[in-house]
């Protein structure tokens, strides 16, 4: 209905008449357009759909001017004939609904308007042949007005262009970014399909891009398709997720706490194989890695739940980025049991970029500065690689003329009795040192294991260990850290200890947080949380969990029913005792600057191996970085 503004007489007092009128076809795609394409990401989305559920094993994206002047998608799927072409370009006309159920949508697509909507703001051509038919067919559609289908010279499959978008609604290009931002927009589109399906090769190229290219894999080989998507470093640094919890499945790959990321553009979620970016299942991951990261890092993850079709409805948002479960508690209680209990599975593992990123440090310091050198030198010794072979080096020291001192030629260095530690011995006028250390050889069977056998401790805080393959440093303030956190959370699952209040503290809040509250509390009293209903619009709190000792109950409780609004589970007080328990942990390990003995060393070390999370500390840190003796080689050119 709308409302017009009449002027009428000196006083122009205003008079309003309702006027209904019915939008043009053209305007009404137009609106749909402004939906469902939002950036040209959008178009490349939705055309890369169409092609999925066609059953192409082959998909090529070519674009250019960021998808402003050109988006070109080519597929080997069934294609179409000439009858459903005509239909493909009209409103509200689909081939992904079964009977008109809009509740069992097992597509990427399905609401009908992707294609008509893009020809109302682009200039669209679609051509297409079907495996039954000797010819293809071809439409174009131009801001709204279709030309007549005509035969075209095609192999099987589709292949859509479309050019010049938003020509007809130019004010719709003021919003769009760069050229540079909207092609990277377009790639992070094309790696989220492709994590989704790595039967199907997906290549992108492009006047306004690096080529992409990914081979297709076998189908369900997600880690190859994350190596090739995501790269080694989250491949090696990832743990395999396969969960089921009454009907909902949850599988794929999450990285390790250690491998942390400055923002969520990592985490890659798919439902019935449709990406989405759900902020319960992004909340759910957040609070599966709080006992293991930062709140201010973010972990990766490639993560896939899949589910009865009539359980999600996956037509709450134009984009279908959001989606909407049937019972949203279950979906999200199995995302966080399923990432803790990977974290706790994967024990002592820490990211092995750490042992990269430290090595690239030692790499920067092995090359000091002569401080008489050149002007000219400096300037040519700055600009070599960082990891330069100093034996090939123009500038190399010159072979010996003359052999070794006889000091240091061990042949010629012997003693009758074995001198102190430390001390030297003069033979035949050359001085030779004794610098052989005074700890015992390490065991054999403590090298084998994972942490290796303790060598040194170095300025009171980290320790030395020797593996079979390298050498491993240990933060003994953060590994021990992590051990005591882990004891404190297994009291807590034993049964939390709770302190009665001599006066039961009364809190008023609405009555539906109220009845949520007392429907939940069974489940709080196993938290150590006790209360009561008080009234039609209050509740009394009569005993607290210990742990928390003094704290503010009312807004603790607050924080619950809003939980229980929200996700239907008591995750505050949960994360409450977890935060205590982790500063508890915190006051209670071995501090940094304390001497430690062999022994315990020891013992440090094989409990971190039976500990579930420490290969990083309650804050996210990691407790050791791990050198391989090959890198270490390299690191002094004997490689």
């Amino acid at each position: 209905m709308l409302a017009v503004p009449i002027l009428s007489g000196a006083s122009e007092s205003r008079l309003y008449m309702s006027v209904i009128i019915q939008l043009s076809p053209v305007t009404i795609n137009r609106i749909a357009a402004g939906e469902v394409v939002e950036r040209p990401a959008s178009v490349v989305k939705e055309l890369v759909e169409n092609a999925i559920d066609a059953g192409a094993d082959r998909i090529e994206v070519v674009t250019s001017g960021g998808g402003k002047t050109l988006i070109r998608v080519t597929d080997n799927g069934v294609g179409m004939m000439a009858a459903d072409l005509s239909l493909a370009v009209e409103r509200h006309c689909t081939s992904k609904l079964i009977e008109d159920d809009l509740l069992d949508i097992r597509t990427l697509g399905f609401r009908g308007e992707a294609l008509p909507s893009i020809g109302s703001v682009a200039d669209l051509r679609i051509e297409t042949r079907h495996a039954s038919e000797d010819n293809g067919w071809a439409i174009a559609v131009s801001g709204g007005s279709r030309s007549d289908i005509e035969p075209v010279a095609l192999s099987q499959g589709t292949r859509i262009e479309v050019r010049n978008l938003f020509f007809s609604t130019p004010a719709r290009l003021k919003f769009l970014k760069s050229e540079r931002a909207e092609a990277g927009a377009i790639t992070d589109v094309i790696k989220r399909l492709a994590l989704a399906h790595p039967e199907i090769r997906f290549s992108l190229s492009g006047s306004d891009r690096s080529a992409l290219d990914y081979p297709a894999l076998g189908e369900g080989d997600f880690r190859g398709r994350a190596l090739q998507v995501m790269g080694a470093d989250f491949a090696e640094n990832s743990i395999e997720i396969d969960a089921l919890r009454e009907g909902v499945r949850l599988t794929g790959l999450a990285g390790l706490g250690t491998l942390q990321k400055a923002n969520a553009q990592s985490q890659h979620l798919f439902v019935n194989g449709r990406p989405v970016r759900d902020k319960l299942l992004l909340g759910a991951i957040r609070a599966g890695y709080a006992d293991v990261m930062a709140r201010d890092r973010f972990p990766a993850a490639v993560l896939f739940v899949d589910l009865d079709p009539h359980e999600v409805d996956v037509n709450v948002h134009p984009t279908k980025a959001d989606v909407r479960f049937r019972d949203p508690g279950l979906v999200r209680g199995l995302l966080v049991g399923a990432l803790r209990r990977a974290h706790a599975d994967a024990g002592h593992r820490a990211a092995s970029t750490h042992g990269a990123a430290t090595l690239d440090v030692l790499a920067a310091a092995v090359r000091p500065m002569p401080a008489t050198a050149s002007a000219a030198w400096r300037t040519e010794y700055q600009s070599r690689p960082v990891a330069f072979d100093w034996r090939t080096a123009p500038d190399r020291p010159a072979p010996a003329e003359t052999p070794a001192s006889r000091g240091f030629a061990e042949e010629e260095v012997t003693f009758d009795v074995a001198p102190p530690q430390g001390s030297f011995s003069i033979v035949d006028g050359a001085v030779s040192a004794d610098a052989r250390p005074g700890l015992a050889e390490a065991p054999a069977e403590s090298v084998a294991r994972p942490l290796g056998a303790p060598r040194a401790q170095i300025h009171e805080t980290y320790i030395v260990a020797q593996t079979a393959t390298g050498l491993v440093i240990v933060d003994q303030h953060a590994a021990h850290e992590r051990l005591v956190y882990e004891r404190l959370k297994r009291e807590i699952a034993n049964g939390v200890e709770t302190q009665m209040l001599l006066i039961p503290e009364v809190v008023d809040m609405p009555e539906e947080d109220v009845d949520r509250l007392i429907e939940r509390a069974d489940e709080l009293a196993e938290l150590g949380l006790v209360v009561e209903g008080f009234g039609p619009g209050a509740v009394a709190i009569r005993e607290i969990p210990a742990l928390l000792g003094r704290t503010d109950t009312a807004a603790l409780l607050h924080d619950i029913a809003d939980d229980l609004a929200e996700w239907d589970q008591a995750t505050r007080l949960r994360e409450k005792l977890d935060a205590i328990a982790a500063t508890m942990a915190c006051h209670g390990s071995v501090r940094a600057g304390r001497r430690l003995r062999l022994e315990e060393m020891d013992a440090l070390l094989r409990e971190m191996e039976e500990t579930p999370n420490s290969g990083q500390c309650n804050h996210g840190r990691p407790t050791f970085v791990e050198l391989k003796l090959s890198d270490i080689e390299r690191l002094f050119g004997r490689r």
